[in-house]
């Protein structure tokens, strides 16, 4: 009988992940009988999770609130979870569990996707853990100057830093600060119920194309806005869809930057999964 070979993705809440049917369709499509679960497990329950675990863990997705602490039990990071702090993806190893943030690079994958290849001027809605990664994100596509806008100014003062370290300017400006500046690309990174009401339209003027992480309850008001301004909106089961990829380059070989075999196949069934084609 063959050891059975588990992954899942823990996070609380879990029950919206649409991470079971992303991969599945890849080790489906890959020929592998491997199973992939969902868990909810708080982050005070995280440390008591993870050593429970037995042999046949190959690794696990995290999602909110436990890229912090995953990226705290995590023997090595690699540079996106160095510089973000954040752990999205661990792949277990003789040594201890590797992190992995894949959401600066299916995010980047997302936005060229939508045609925003070398954005100059990036503009990013929130402060937040998601926002670190798309300061990161920005700057990997060759961005020149980011501008991050949040209901707390001051909560922005890491993610001035991590731009100071970067070398690429952030400036900070609360959400509804007059006279924006015309960015390429907005990333919102805020829940998905906010609405800014007339700070909407006047940052769809100027905004560009907008990416909403947000995939539930679509279109956002955000979006609403963008759309209503004439302007491009997409949520992000974009970036969902890429950084699963990557999750899976790394729960097969180990190394997010390798490709899979047949990933054009592997791609398109994750796609369909959860965008129906």
């Amino acid at each position: 009988m063959l050891t059975p070979v588990r992954l899942a993705v823990w996070g609380d809440p879990i029950d919206h992940s649409r991470s079971p049917l992303l991969h599945a369709a890849a080790y489906r499509e890959l020929g592998l009988p491997w199973e992939y679960g969902r868990r909810r497990v708080a982050e005070a329950d995280f440390a008591t999770a993870l050593a429970e675990r037995d042999a046949t863990w190959r690794g696990l997705s995290l999602t909110m609130p436990l890229k912090n602490v995953a990226a705290a039990a995590a023997v090595s990071l690699d540079d996106d979870a160095r510089l973000t702090g954040a752990v999205n993806t661990l792949r277990f190893t003789v040594d201890g569990p590797r992190g992995f943030n894949t959401d600066v690079g299916g995010l980047a994958r997302a936005l060229r996707e939508i045609g925003v290849d070398t954005p100059e001027r990036v503009r990013i809605l929130g402060a937040g853990a998601t926002a670190t990664s798309a300061v990161v994100t920005a700057v990997r596509l060759g961005a020149g100057a980011i501008e991050v806008r949040a209901r707390r100014p001051e909560a922005a003062a890491p993610l001035v830093a991590l731009g100071d370290a970067l070398e690429v300017p952030v400036t900070v400006a609360a959400l509804a600060a007059p006279e924006p500046a015309r960015a390429d690309v907005t990333i919102a990174t805020l829940p998905g119920g906010t609405d800014l009401g007339d700070t909407a339209g006047v940052l769809a003027s100027v905004g560009g194309p907008l990416v909403d992480v947000v995939y539930g309850n679509w279109p956002t008001p955000l979006a609403v806005a963008w759309q209503e301004a004439g302007q491009q909106a997409v949520n992000g089961l974009g970036m969902l869809l890429h950084q699963a990829l990557l999750q899976v380059r790394v729960f097969v070989g180990g190394d997010p930057a390798e490709p899979l075999e047949r990933e054009d196949a592997v791609l398109a069934a994750m796609r369909t999964a959860v965008m129906g084609g």
